[in-house]
Parts: C-alpha cells; structure tokens; sequence
C-alpha cells in the first residue's frame, strides 16, 4: 500500500519511486521539480523545488581539488583522533594549502597593531601602541562612515586605500604612473579574478570564449570557467625547463582552440602556483607581444611577488615590462592585474584583501565593471584596512620601522631556506623530481608510480590521487595531487606548501620520502 511504500522508503524516496496514472505502458517518471501534491496518510508532499536534476549544470562541474576529497578525509581522520581511534600518527598536517598562519607563522606586529586599533578606538588611548600605528589607524577610521570600520565604504573601495595602492605600484614598477581610479579593491585576489571573467565570458558555441591557462594550474581558474560556461584552454608549462612558458606552446594551444571556440584571454601566474617558477623578463615580453598579436585580453596573477627566492630570478610585474616596451603596447594591451594580502610575508588570508588595477580598458565597458562590484556592496572593510597596510608600511624615520623590517625579512629568509631545504630532500629520492622552488610557497615535485599501482588506481581514482590518500592515511600528511592542477598525460605529481616550521618540514619531508619507498616497493 502506498501508506507501506512510505514508512520503507521515506519521502524523498518516494517522490522518486511513483509513476504517474497517465503515463501509460511503463508509465513516465515525475519531474521531482514540479510534481504535484500527493496526499499520503493526509500529509501533502511533494518534490524538492531544486535538485540535482534540475540546479545550475555548470556548478555541478565545478572541482577545487585543493579541497577536495583528500582534505575532506583530512577532517574525518582529525574527529577520529580526537575521538580517541588509534592511527600511526598522532596528528594532521595539512600541506596542502598556502596558509601560512594556519601553519605557525607569527602575524606580522604592526599589521596587528593598527587593525586592533582601527576594531577598538578605544586603544587609541594607549601608550602601549606606537605612534605610527595609532595614525595609520586614525587616518583609516577617519575614511570610514562613522569612523567605524563596521560601516559600508564605497563599493570600489576606500579612496584613500586605493590612492595608496596606486603609489605603491608606482613605487614597485619605477615610477610608471598609477591612477587610483583603475583600481578596484576586493574580497582576496580571487574575487577580482571571477570578477573579470565575469566581463569577458560570452557568445555560444564556437564563439564561446575561450580562456587560456597554464598546467598545472591554479584550480580556482578552472573552476571558475567551469562555473561561468567558458571555454578551458590548456597550455603546458615545460616541466623539463624549470616550468618555464614558451610562447612556441601557446600559438599551439590558441591554433587548435580556435577551431572550436574564441579565445579572448590569456591568463599568467607569476610567480607560479603550484609550480613555483618566476617568469623572466623576457618571457614576459613575449606573452605580451603574443597577447598584443592575438589580441587577447591579458590577466596577471602576481599575488606572490614578493615570494622570490632562488639566485638569478626576479619578479617583475607584467605593467612594469608593458610600459617599458613603448606606446605600441603600453596604449593597446588590455590587462588586469592582481595582488592579495594572503601571501607574500603577510600570510593574512582570513582577512580577504585584495586589489586589482585594470588598464586600457575600455571606459564603457569600465562602467560596466563598476557596476558589477557594486551589487556586492564593497570588499570587507578590516582587509581593506589590512591591505593598506601592505602598501603603506613604516617608513625608516618611524618607530615600528626596525620591528615590521626584521618580521617581514625574516619570514622571506626562512621561506627562502624550506624552498632550497625541499628541492635538496626530494630530489634524495628514487622516483621524485623536484624543480628549483623559485618563488610562491609551493612545490610540485613529479613521482613515478609503479604500473601495477596505477593500474590498481585506474579501478576508481587518478593515480596520484590514490597515492595521496595512502600517504594521508599511512603518515597524517595532507598534500594535493596533481591531476587536481593538470599536468601531461602520464606524468603524476603532487602539490606541497613548503609552509611548516622548519623542523617539522623536515619531519614531513622525512615521511614523505620513506613513503614513497615503501609505497613503490609494495607495487613493484
């Protein structure tokens, strides 16, 4: 009886299993979206409004693997030993994700100093905080409606913090002017980047836009194409090459897109997540003339600028080499770049701040842009203070100079020392390679698996996803697999923050080295 049928199968399951009278021979299975009332025992029921069947289809093709399963199983086994369940380890480590505090990385004293002030006036009163800080704070409030930071600021950000971002990229790139007016302040970098693309994603079928990304790539790339309906074109880094761009890859790439798509964009990320190579400065010359060719729309990721280690390499951002190679491209390139407060010596991601600086765009289309940030109301206020910050630190005639320089050095130095520590470790290993960690706070060493293993895998997982996953449950190490960034067909890796303490990187290191012994032993 169907007052039967629903005490076994509930009813969600329900809704599921009838057939409608009118549907004739094998009758037709209702659209849970729109099934009309059934009254079961007197109770009315009916379908879920929103379904699997029915939801946004992009959303459901969205993957960010750098939370993904693995992490996922990550917080499972963390409740397992806090619940007392015996495990080889004692605890998680969770490498997989750039957040260094998060990680143990001391906040940086003056950049708390003035955010605790700017929460709490009241502190303003106290002798404890340097002067610096205190007017550092009282000129943000004084920005701020009510001189609170509760308040709503103007949905491009605050003036003054955009006025000051402009001077320190001006600073950054050798005095090439800035206007405040193009740039945008924003939750992260990341919000900045959906933003964009937001713009530039149009047109149906073979003139759906196309957008070029790096592999290995940061997942946020794909996941955003994937949730706006954009075209996802690939070209690989050469790995063999220290990950280095070759433009010869990128007219292969865009050839062979453009026989099912318009590309419009090209995306860089500088210095490199998860690959941590820093592009020349001649590369970078050549993407520009690529993208000016092309006429594609170029995107700049340069959140980790300052994360530059390796002897030989520095960063330079794409508007500084754009505005030196002359009018020709200084007035026609179309380009945004990034930065974000998360990286760098900062490492404050929970604080969401961000900025981007738009150029040569068209003033309509501008408009438009202006627009769009303003249905979200304006980026947090506490990381627009935040970022202000970062681009207006202490200056060397002011008290908190000689504290903020020995922090920010000293994060840099001991970010330089677990970069080269890493390489040096990984590449002890039969079966790891290891790049040069030339700059971010990544590494994306390639492992070789046994056949026997990848065979096993291919019964459910990526390969290097299954070696992720005994490397998580075996040791209590939390990494990324590379098929989560992309990488060559049969070619595994795995992405690792170089993030811990020193010591305890050392034990991870360690773990990781004895385990893939053991795991390709066991294959063999």
């Amino acid at each position: 009886t169907t007052s039967t049928i629903w005490q076994l199968l509930g009813p969600e399951q329900l809704n599921i299993q009838l057939i409608s009278p009118a549907g004739g021979v094998g009758g037709k299975r209702r659209d849970r979206a729109n099934m009309s009332q059934q009254a079961v025992n007197g109770v009315q029921c009916r379908g879920k409004v929103l379904t699997l069947d029915n939801m946004n289809p992009n959303v459901k093709r969205v993957e960010y693997a750098v939370r993904g399963p693995i992490v996922q199983r990550a917080v499972q086994i963390e409740k397992e030993l806090k619940a007392g369940v015996k495990k080889p380890f004692t605890e998680v480590i969770k490498a997989n994700i750039g957040d260094a505090q998060a990680m143990g990385q001391k906040p940086i004293t003056f950049l708390r100093q003035v955010l605790a002030l700017c929460s709490y006036p009241e502190l303003l009163e106290d002798k404890k905080f340097p002067e610096d800080a205190k007017k550092r704070a009282q000129r943000i409030l004084e920005a701020c409606g009510g001189n609170s930071i509760g308040a709503y600021s103007a949905s491009q950000g605050i003036e003054c913090i955009r006025q000051d971002v402009a001077r320190y990229i001006e600073r950054r790139d050798g005095g090439i002017p800035s206007n405040p007016d193009n740039i945008y302040l924003s939750t992260g970098a990341s919000d900045a980047i959906v933003t964009i693309l937001k713009l530039l994603v149009c047109g149906e079928g073979c003139d759906r836009t196309g957008v070029m990304i790096s592999i290995p790539q940061y997942p946020l790339y794909s996941a955003a194409l994937a949730d706006l309906g954009a075209v996802q074109i690939n070209y690989y880094l050469d790995e063999d090459n220290c990950w280095s761009l070759d433009v010869k890859e990128l007219r292969r790439a865009l050839s062979a897109a453009r026989q099912h798509c318009n590309p419009r964009v090209l995306c860089i990320i500088n210095p490199g997540n998860p690959t941590g190579q820093v592009q020349s400065r001649q590369c970078i010359e050549d993407v520009i003339r690529f993208a000016k060719e092309e006429h594609l729309f170029l995107m700049a990721d340069e959140v980790y600028q300052d994360n530059v280690y390796a002897e030989g390499c520095k960063f330079y951002s794409f508007k500084k080499v754009l505005f030196e190679m002359g009018p020709e491209y200084s007035s026609t390139v179309e380009m945004a770049s990034f930065h974000s407060t998360s990286k760098c010596y900062m490492g404050e991601c929970g604080f969401r701040g961000g900025y981007m600086e738009v150029i040569n765009m068209d003033p309509e289309v501008k408009a438009q842009l202006t627009k769009l940030v303003s249905v979200r109301l304006c980026p947090p206020i506490p990381g627009q203070a935040l970022l202000d910050l970062v681009v207006n630190p202490p200056q060397p005639d002011e008290p908190s100079y000689t504290t903020f320089m020995k922090e920010r050095t000293a994060v840099l130095a001991t970010l330089a020392e677990k970069a080269s520590l890493t390489e040096q470790i990984f590449n002890t290993v039969p079966g790891i390679t290891c790049n040069p960690v030339q700059g971010a706070m990544y590494t994306f060493p390639r492992i070789t698996l046994p056949q026997s293993a990848i065979d096993k895998a291919k019964a459910g997982q990526a390969p290097d996803m299954f070696y992720c996953m005994r490397l998580l449950e075996e040791e209590g190490i939390c990494l990324v697999p590379g098929s989560g960034f992309g990488q060559r067909e049969g070619t595994f890796h795995f992405r690792m923050t170089i993030l811990p303490p020193t010591e305890k990187l050392k034990v991870v290191l360690q773990k990781i080295c004895e385990f893939h012994l053991r795991f390709t032993q066991e294959f063999s």
